[in-house]
């Protein structure tokens, strides 16, 4: 029997994610998105025979996408243990060469790629990260030998945070204070409230590996500068899982995801922009949502609504303010957005001469704390910049023309909130960012080779995926921005309204926004399921081994 129907706004990954859950559950779930393809931040731009993925491209924890894609009608999941043995530990597949289970298998292909990042410094060197301890160690040791004895204590302290941080509390959904509370001593006692680059400093003498160390955050749309040193756990989700890729690129994998929803009975409607949540109020005098409105004036209804949609977004324009009790606009808008970015598509021909370069790079400016300090706070274009520069076609050809090679390079630059006129500036800085390509010897004789250069800013963020200020990660995830201080899955001021992806808990990234789904999932199941089927659902988050199937209490 069906349990009703679902709603959920945007198909990004936790969109997609939360979707196929609720599927799972016994909802009859529609997916709306606005644009013409899904995928959200992480979707697809062809053009000139080139695929280039927008967002996202880092996968980590491959078996969050092989839970995400063995959900069956009936089990959607929610009883099974978050980190079964079987997946801790080294993982000698990604040595081997192996990633996805049977059932990812079935949508999309994912293979680990090696070394995770290049991580090359101003003056021409660089560090290979690829998670091995003797490479590491050797590397670290040709850098500043005295940091060696650093490196084991950090790595210590990063693993204690991981064993705490993620694998007992990442699927905690912090819904009151009292959950907060309870976890304050712990988080004190492994020194993870510090923010994390004077965490890594504790521990690094070389300003180099400070950098190697704390980058990672501004993946997710953290400052390194203020994100918790919990975000240190990230070095060892990358070390115990590896890095991966989808081959065809991330959107293969939002397409396998659409399949897969497909495939449950589940669907998705294109080119459907809501206008607004649909509320009304409820037998206990709380307001409830009961559907969406869209722009050409259609009604759907619902027993639920789950929003992807941007945190700000969906609370000042979705929500009608006289719901809006806890998140007013003067709160929506008093929380810190995360940067943005410039991202700068392009295709170039090869030559005989192989790309010195890796699948992952990082390109470290200058300057790293003061770049920080002018893209978070001052919100100026700085002098110089830094950049994450993805060449997919070195794994997979298939992404361009024969003979060409697609990449992307991303800079963090501030949010909508600097005032910048992308429209007047944008050719211009990403002609220097090509330029200095060129010319630095990342790719030699770029603009001589060049066949396709497009780019995104800012705007793109704040009017085509509607985010606050053009931010690109949602709420910036700051200390007081993060566990109960960051929005929460389920609405605090209606009911039946849920959140997911990565304005909501636990925050930003591939992984974050599929462990945000079921946790909303979760949610949804205490407050549709019978009291025995959220017993068993609650119980689970805890438990290291498996419960009895979850079955409708209707």
């Amino acid at each position: 029997m069906s349990a009703g129907n679902a709603v959920v706004i945007g198909s990004g990954i936790g969109g997609l994610s939360a979707a196929i859950r609720l599927q799972g559950l016994g909802f009859r779930t529609q997916v709306l998105e606005r644009s013409p393809v899904p995928g959200g931040r992480a979707m697809v731009r062809k053009v000139d025979g080139f695929t280039f993925d927008m967002g996202p491209t880092v996968l980590t924890v491959p078996h969050f996408i092989e839970e995400l894609f063995a959900v069956q009608p009936g089990d959607a999941g929610l009883d099974r243990p978050d980190f079964p043995p079987e997946v801790l530990g080294d993982d000698v597949r990604v040595r081997e060469g192996v990633s996805g289970g049977p059932a990812t298998s079935e949508y999309v292909t994912i293979r680990p790629i090696l070394p995770f990042y290049r991580i090359y410094f101003d003056d021409g060197t660089y560090f290979d990260y690829d998670g091995d301890p003797e490479h590491t160690r050797e590397q670290i040791r040709a850098i500043e030998p005295a940091d060696l004895d650093g490196y084991e204590r950090f790595h210590a302290a990063a693993k204690a945070i991981f064993e705490r941080g993620f694998l007992e509390l990442g699927y905690t959904h912090f819904g009151d204070v009292p959950s907060m509370i309870k976890v304050v001593p712990d988080l004190l006692r492994l020194d993870a409230v510090r923010n994390l680059f004077r965490f890594t400093s504790r521990y690094f003498r070389s300003d180099k590996l400070r950098q190697v160390f704390s980058f990672e955050t501004l993946l997710v749309g953290g400052n390194p500068l203020r994100v918790p040193a919990i975000y240190a756990m990230i070095h060892f989700v990358e070390k115990t899982w590896g890095i991966h890729y989808a081959m065809g690129g991330t959107g293969a994998l939002v397409d396998g995801m659409v399949r897969k929803l497909q495939d449950l009975g589940g669907s998705i409607t294109y080119g459907a922009t809501v206008q607004s949540i649909r509320c009304e109020r409820g037998p206990s005098g709380r307001p409830r949502a009961t559907g969406v409105v869209l722009e050409d004036g259609t009604t759907l209804d619902a027993d639920l609504v789950v929003s992807n949609a941007d945190y700000a977004h969906t609370h000042m324009h979705l929500v009608d303010r006289k719901w809006r009790r806890w998140n007013p606009d003067w709160r929506v808008k008093a929380m810190r957005q995360s940067m943005s970015l410039v991202v700068i598509y392009f295709g170039f021909r090869k030559t005989d001469t192989p790309l010195d370069l890796q699948h992952h790079n990082i390109i470290l400016g200058p300057r790293y704390e003061a770049l920080l300090t002018e893209i978070f706070d001052r919100k100026v274009l700085g002098k110089d910049f830094s950049q994450y520069l993805h060449i997919p076609t070195l794994t997979d050809p298939s992404l361009a023309p024969e003979g060409h090679h697609a990449a992307y390079t991303l800079v963090p630059v501030p949010h909508n909130g600097s005032g910048l006129d992308w429209s007047a500036i944008g050719d211009a800085f990403v002609d220097k960012i090509l330029h200095f390509l060129d010319e630095r010897g990342y790719i030699p004789g770029l603009m001589d080779r060049l066949v396709h250069k497009s780019f995104i800013t800012p705007d793109h963020f704040e009017q085509t995926l509607l985010s606050h200020l053009g931010n690109a990660f949602g709420p910036e995830p700051s200390l007081t921005q993060s566990a109960w201080f960051r929005p929460h899955n389920r609405s605090q001021d209606v009911d039946r309204l849920y959140l997911v992806g990565a304005g909501a808990q636990p925050g930003a990234g591939t992984p974050s926004v599929m462990m945000s789904a079921k946790m909303t999932a979760r949610l949804v199941a205490e407050d549709f399921l019978s009291s025995e089927t959220t017993s068993q659902v609650e119980t689970s988050k805890d438990s290291p081994q498996p419960h009895t199937r979850a079955t409708l209490g209707f």
